[in-house]
């Protein structure tokens, strides 16, 4: 086996041309087998084996350095780095990431895992590395999808100014290009990046920028009779015209004609875009046919591509999705937004269903929130499906464009909480907290499928800035027979007894469940409340509580930093009442991947945790002992 001789970077220097093609082969063979049983990001890695090889042959890593937009697609480059034997444990708690990671690698050179990142990156790494007078080469590496997001193009308008060498990789598997533009673009490819082209272009520019006061005249019409020429020919000539030399395209599963068109890139005093067409999913045929079910893949039968443990119940995302039909049956006001994720965010059926009222913006989170808060002020009911660790990168406009004009923009946010495998990058584990930061915004988390379903309903009937988020994952089907109507504000009270008041958030409502359960075992009494508004807090609900209970436990799967837990802790010190409260959250830090049960284990907000930290508490406060608390 050929992957067997790779075990450390640039060890794939060592295998012969003639067996390039043979090594792709085991690569896509042992992606497609580890993958089948870690579950991770199948489709874009089988697209990019080429072209992350033609990198590793043209690189000297780690002194050259590629930066992966999101990174999903960099299992070949951990492969080709001497990380095979990590892939065992891929994704899997204290293993190998599923991304970048400069920690595990000095091959990484920058965590990423969001998108249209990479070509900023790549150019603060240039920068600093013709400020330190450095000569390796920097190379970024991005998809189309990620070209959607506007920051690739406020970084591509800064790199357009470089006058030293910076490389960046489109790589494309949605375009097409036909192939009499391929021809005379590979034409031109040759001349324009040929030594005595470059030489006597440079010449030419130099001798005339500044000698005289028609040299720099004569230069600007040099470059606007070249640009009417390249506007007949060059497909890239947007980026042309931005400052950035495009080159290609290139067959993006050719490895020599890649190499080949590397060298010529890195010949480019300036920006230079490589243009590389790729298949997502190339090689195996399930993927070939269904790239999006092969995007994030659950593990799964090789032969058939299906699952290997098929869902039996929903999940809150397809609650979700059934209630936007309906609401979309009954309001044709009500239109769906979402960025580049139809399928994950439950909104494809409504786009069938409704075509004209579903909008998908690309990878543009911050364009994606403007864009419904015009339609709200054009008298539409705007919903914006999006995942929590996302929506981040549109806070400010949230703030600005939504809240200060306190428009009636629904948010719903998915994979709120932990999410697992994806780790860092992907947690939806800060959303109670910046968006309760904002003024006019109200925040909604359901307890189970029925309550999901009720709140979307509240949320498009209410007449201000209101966000609803659900975890990943199969939908909480217990306590169907506690349904209280939805009312601004207030929370539900599920059991009530003395002692202790469990007050829980969205998903903890079925930890809390245990916790309580647990709690009566040893001879606690706790009552249990459904906080279902993290903002505004329900304070009539806290005082009662605060009357009734020695002990309040708030419970949230966010961090504790501008959490419900802090909240309520900070009113209830404010009414001067004796009552304790104890805050059950995500600590302050980044929770790294691994399954969603083990990692709140770790970080302490499963039950038994819980409640071990509830009679630390109140024994305490008793000022007593317990063998309890020894435990």
């Amino acid at each position: 086996m050929f992957l067997e001789k790779i075990e450390k970077a640039n060890d794939i220097k060592q295998i012969a041309e003639e067996d390039y093609g043979a090594l792709a082969q085991e690569i896509r063979e042992f992606l497609i087998q580890t993958i089948s049983v870690t579950g991770g990001h199948l489709g874009s890695n089988l697209g990019a084996v080429e072209l992350t090889m033609a990198l590793h042959l043209f690189l000297n890593l780690p002194e050259d350095k590629v930066i992966w937009d999101v990174g999903h697609q960099s299992y070949t480059h951990k492969l080709l780095t001497g990380r095979r034997d990590g892939f065992v444990n891929l994704r899997k708690f204290g293993g190998m990431s599923g991304f970048p990671k400069r920690k595990e690698s000095d091959c990484d050179c920058f965590d990423t895992g969001h998108s249209s990142t990479s070509v900023s990156a790549g150019l603060g790494m240039v920068k600093a590395r013709d400020i330190q007078g450095g000569k390796n080469t920097i190379v970024a590496v991005i998809g189309d999808g990620s070209l959607t997001g506007g920051m690739a193009y406020e970084a591509l308008n800064n790199a357009s100014r470089l006058e030293t060498n910076y490389i960046i990789i489109l790589n494309d598997n949605n375009m097409s290009i036909s192939e009499n533009v391929g021809g005379v673009s590979r034409y031109l490819n040759s001349i324009r990046t040929a030594d005595m082209y470059l030489d006597l272009k440079e010449g030419v520019y130099n001798s005339l920028h500044g000698k005289s006061k028609y040299g720099d005249k004569v230069v600007s019409q040099i470059r606007r009779a070249k640009s009417s020429f390249k506007q007949l020919v060059v497909p890239g000539m947007f980026f042309e015209d931005m400052g950035i030399t495009y080159l290609g395209p290139v067959d993006g599963h050719n490895i020599q004609a890649m190499v080949h068109m590397l060298k010529e890139a890195k010949k480019i005093k300036g920006a230079v875009l490589l243009h590389v067409i790729t298949q997502k999913g190339r090689g195996y045929a399930p993927a070939e046919r269904h790239p999006a079910r092969f995007h994030g893949a659950e593990p799964f039968d090789i032969e058939t591509g299906i699952p290997s443990k098929p869902r039996n119940k929903a999940n809150y995302t397809d609650i979700f999705s059934t209630v936007m039909c309906k609401l979309g049956q009954r309001d044709d006001k009500v239109v769906a937004i979402t960025a580049a994720m139809p399928d994950g965010t439950g909104l494809k059926r409504f786009r069938n269903m409704y075509p004209d009222r579903f909008f998908d913006v690309g990878i543009a989170e911050e364009h994606a929130v403007t864009f419904a808060a015009g339609l709200a002020a054009g008298g539409l009911k705007p919903i914006v499906a999006i995942y929590s660790s996302f929506l981040q990168r549109a806070y400010d406009q949230i703030l600005h464009d939504v809240c200060i004009q306190n428009l009636p923009v629904v948010f719903a946010i998915d994979r709120a909480g932990l999410v697992g495998s994806d780790g860092e990058t992907h947690q939806g584990i800060f959303d109670l907290s910046y968006l309760s930061s904002i003024p006019n915004m109200h925040i909604m988390a359901p307890k189970n499928k029925w309550e999901l379903s009720d709140m979307i309903k509240f949320a498009v009937a209410f007449h201000a800035p209101i966000a609803v988020r659900y975890p990943r994952g199969e939908a909480f089907d217990g306590l169907k027979e506690n349904r209280e109507p939805v009312v601004y504000g207030k929370s539900e009270s599920i059991y009530e007894e003395e002692d202790i008041a469990l007050m829980a958030v969205g998903s903890m409502v079925k930890v809390a469940l245990e916790v309580r359960d647990q709690l009566k075992e040893r001879g606690y009494s706790c009552s249990l409340i459904n906080a279902r508004f993290v903002k505004p807090i329900d304070e009539d609900g806290i005082r009662e509580a605060c009357r009734e209970h020695r002990l309040i436990v708030t419970m949230e799967e966010n961090v504790l930093s501008g959490g419900y837990g802090e909240k309520v802790r900070d009113y209830v010190d404010s009414i001067g009442v004796s009552t304790q409260v104890l805050a059950i959250a995500i600590p302050d830090e980044y929770v790294e991947h691994g399954n969603v049960e083990l990692l709140k284990q770790e970080i302490g907000i499963d039950a038994d945790s819980i409640v071990r930290k509830v009679l630390t508490k109140y024994v305490s406060m008793a000022g007593v002992r317990s063998a309890e608390t020894e435990r």
